[in-house]
């Protein structure tokens, strides 16, 4: 027995059932707008007494929100590392590189002047001696060799000194973790720099930035490094088709050097 075609009433509430059920009964912009509200609703009157235009106009004027006043620090202090040696002492033991403490950093690993500096954002969660130690560092380790770098050819760093969640770039970077960064890149003095992370520009001297293959270098202390800025290596292990667009970049980049 054939059961009874259903009408389109009852197709159209059977679908807005199951938007409901699904919990998606709103388009979510900057005011919540109601999709499957009723349509024959009456609007409430308005009783109160109409306030006179200059009132009006006062009190709906949006009230700009404080800006948060970053205090800048000098985390180099007056006497900065002179070698990487006693940087790598100054990133283990300065108090005030975060706000943990040094226990628990995770130090840079190479020698001065190599071929290619490699800069991540941080460490990876469970790294500890040694940096990107993870499946990070795997997916880094096959790029480095599709490139054929060997390991002593590279010098491998983060910007902050241990893994950090969800960290605000710009903020650290203005209380003054980007003259950390910067000098550390002087006293590595690599041939080029690769940066993985689009929010890793504010620590290098640079303004955010979409488009991340605008910034081409490096100006510190009247040294120029070649720079290329990537997104993550956790993104490229998200998503595939970044892996090919950095390596696009990367020939590009490197046969323009």
């Amino acid at each position: 027995m054939n059961a009874p075609a259903s009408s389109l009433k009852d197709q159209l509430d059977a679908t807005l059932d199951w938007w409901r059920m699904a919990g998606v009964d709103c388009n979510f912009a900057e005011d919540a707008t109601s999709w499957l509200g009723s349509t024959d609703a009456v609007p409430a009157v308005d009783t109160a007494p109409t306030a006179s235009p200059s009132a009006k106009s006062a009190s709906s004027e949006p009230v700009p929100a404080p800006t948060p006043k970053i205090q800048r620090s000098d985390l180099l202090g007056p006497n900065p590392p002179a070698d990487l040696d006693n940087f790598r002492q100054f990133w283990l033991e300065t108090p005030g590189l975060d706000t943990i403490g040094p226990r628990g950093r995770v130090p840079p690993r190479g020698a001065a002047k190599p071929e290619l500096m490699v800069l991540v954002l941080d460490p990876e969660e469970r790294d500890s001696d040694r940096l990107l130690n993870g499946t990070c560092g795997q997916l880094l380790d096959r790029i480095l060799t599709a490139m054929r770098l060997p390991e002593d050819a590279v010098y491998l760093a983060s910007a902050l000194p241990r893994h950090t969640p969800m960290a605000d770039a710009a903020t650290i970077a203005a209380a003054g973790m980007d003259a950390v960064t910067l000098h550390h890149i002087s006293l590595v003095a690599p041939k080029r720099l690769i940066a993985f992370g689009s929010s890793i520009p504010p620590l290098l001297g640079h303004e955010l930035t979409k488009d991340v293959s605008s910034l081409r270098e490096i100006n510190h202390e009247k040294r120029s490094v070649p720079l290329m800025v990537s997104e993550g290596l956790d993104a490229m292990m998200a998503m595939p088709r970044l892996k090919a667009r950095f390596w696009r970049r990367w020939m590009e980049w490197s046969a323009d050097l």
